[in-house]
């Protein structure tokens, strides 16, 4: 018995000795990938940079993690906006680049996003050095991209996806009342459009009036673009789309000036060749490229803070939602009075993506923006969306600039309630008593909806919030509560429309914001610094192995982009009632 036991034992011992030298070598290994992957490679004379235009176009360049994709990161295949501009920038001032390679595919991004790159495409341009690109398929957003080529190239069997813009927004009311869900909604703005998905089977006539203005200015701007860049008209842009020119076949795009020619992966290599005068093709990508950007250090700063997702009062306690981007409140409020009080720091760039969300962290983070800015200056840069509790945090700066594509303004708030007592007392076959010291003691219970004094209760603090929202506008936009309320409402607007009606102050990218709030603070030589700091990898893939990750994975890939509004509904049950909002995607298609 005793040799059984110390056989037993010993056999434990060394799977345990044997797990932990496994477990080292892991360590060491990935320790080792990380450190190739940070060590900066050379870039041989005649070599192209390769861009590929496709995945997800994040503003910042996530994590390096090599095991994103095995672990399902939902950053795995993403690139940063952020890398591709410096990449550009600094090939086209490296003798060692002689070109540029764009290869067309499925790029997930905003119109804003693309807007700032191809301007990024068409400054690398002016250096003289070539252009070209080929795709099997260009998407619309891929083509627009791509248009800028000196040569664009397709597959003698490829599409060009050029079909307009249109949305298509989804409405949930009568499923939810095939469930016995009612959600009680209290609003101001005509535009606020929202709460429409929940409560209508239909756009109502103010909404379709401003998305039809809102796409008609994104596609304008989009069309400009491509015919300044392939020598055609509007006109002929827009009838091209209205043919069906994603079937129209290879030759169809050549002989419409589209293409400059057909040809296969192969003969694109050929001419890229000939182009960079070379028998061997060398491709360097983006992340090597912009490692090679040699930053000035200088001790004044201007920070780059990047606020992107939805806007939420705390960090959610729960993996289902977890997993998204989001503008943490407390975060930022805590983030920014530590740039306030940092010396090196002598300006802040605020690079906001975000549709809104909770009307309080708005407003707190509007009150720490208030107390930056008595200490430098705060300038805003509103990439593809600033809107609603977005356009909140904005309108106190000093300055604000805007893509001309960027979606904004959606002041307005709203509050919903669900009322599930359908679900839970018809369907379920539920029943609830209540005890209670006082009347409002159990308001906002999903067991029952509102009574009439509840609702009014409701719908005066929903008021009192635009009110607010209106109030904070006027004194940073320099109008009265009048005209704000005249161009508020829940209006959205495209950043092109903003500059007219005085929402934003220019029309400009990143680096232009970044260029004003140095001259704000008076600087001729400054480094610029990213905050809050991105995670590292290994923090990155922590996360991935913990929680459970994998069920909002497989949630987000059965619901698509029904997720977002129906995951709303238990988030305002935990009592974040009013929101500052814009519909959870324009659904632009």
């Amino acid at each position: 018995m005793k040799d059984i036991l110390k056989y037993t034992l010993g056999c434990f011992l060394a799977m345990l000795i044997m797990g932990a030298i496994i477990f080292v070598s892991f360590l060491t290994m990935i320790a080792g990938m990380a450190a190739m992957d940070s060590t900066t490679k050379p870039v041989e004379k005649g070599s192209v940079l390769h861009i590929q235009v496709a995945g997800v176009l994040d503003e910042r360049t996530q994590d390096s993690n090599p095991f994103a994709a095995l672990l399902g990161n939902k950053n795995a295949g993403s690139q940063g906006l952020d890398q591709l501009k410096t990449a550009l920038r600094v090939a086209a001032e490296n003798d060692n680049i002689v070109g540029l390679y764009l290869e067309g595919g499925v790029p997930s991004a905003d119109y804003a996003c693309l807007q700032e790159l191809h301007q990024a495409l068409l400054q690398f341009k002016k250096s003289g050095k070539f252009v070209v690109s080929y795709a099997d398929q260009y998407t619309q957003g891929s083509y627009y991209l791509c248009s800028v080529a000196d040569k664009v190239l397709i597959n003698p069997e490829g599409m060009i996806d050029w079909h307009g813009i249109a949305s298509q927004p989804i409405f949930f009311k009568e499923l939810l009342e095939k469930i016995g869900v009612k959600v009680q909604v209290f609003k101001v703005g005509t535009y606020k459009s929202a709460v429409e998905p929940y409560i209508l089977t239909e756009m109502s006539e103010a909404n379709r009036e401003q998305v039809t203005s809102f796409i008609t200015d994104i596609w304008q701007n989009i069309v400009a673009d491509v015919a300044k860049s392939r020598k055609l008209t509007t006109q002929q842009l827009n009838d091209f789309a209205d043919q069906y020119a994603t079937f129209q076949g290879a030759d169809w795009y050549k002989a419409q000036h589209l293409v400059d020619d057909v040809c296969y992966i192969d003969g694109t290599r050929d001419i890229l060749r000939k182009l960079a005068k070379t028998d061997e093709l060398h491709l360097v990508s983006p992340a090597d490229v912009a490692a090679l950007d040699d930053k000035a250090d200088e001790n004044d700063k201007v920070a780059i803070y990047y606020a992107t997702g939805d806007i939420v009062d705390e960090v959610a306690k729960t993996d289902l939602f977890s997993q998204q981007s989001q503008i943490v409140g407390q975060t930022v409020v805590k983030d920014l009075d530590e740039l306030a009080n940092d010396d090196d720091v002598k300006a802040v760039v605020l690079r906001i993506n975000s549709g809104g969300g909770s009307a309080y962290a708005s407003e707190q983070m509007w009150h720490a923006i208030q107390l930056l800015k008595k200490k430098k200056p705060v300038v805003v840069s509103m990439s593809g969306m600033a809107a609603s509790g977005g356009y909140y945090m904005s309108c106190g700066a000093n300055y604000i600039f805007a893509d001309a594509t960027t979606l904004t303004g959606s002041i307005g708030i709203f509050g919903m309630v669900p009322d599930a007592s359908g679900l839970l007392t018809d369907k379920l076959g539920l029943h609830f008593d209540m005890v209670k010291t006082n009347k409002s003691a159990d308001f906002g219970t999903m067991a029952r909806g509102f009574n009439s004094e509840e609702g009014t209760a409701m719908q005066a603090y929903v008021e009192r919030g635009y009110k607010l929202f209106l109030n904070r506008v006027a004194a940073g936009r320099k109008m009265t509560t009048a005209q704000v309320d005249s161009i508020g409402q829940g209006r959205v607007w495209t950043g092109q429309q903003a500059l007219g009606i005085g929402l934003v102050d220019k029309l400009g990218n990143l680096e232009d914001a970044v260029a004003y709030a140095a001259k704000l603070a008076k600087l001729k030589k400054y480094s610029t610094a990213d905050y809050p700091a991105p995670a590292s990898w290994m923090d990155s893939m922590k996360s991935d192995l913990e929680g459970d990750s994998y069920l909002e994975r497989k949630a987000r890939l059965a619901l698509g982009e029904y997720y977002a509004p129906l995951t709303l509904l238990p988030q305002l049950q935990a009592g974040n009632y009013l929101q500052a909002r814009i519909p959870f995607a324009p659904n632009l298609k």
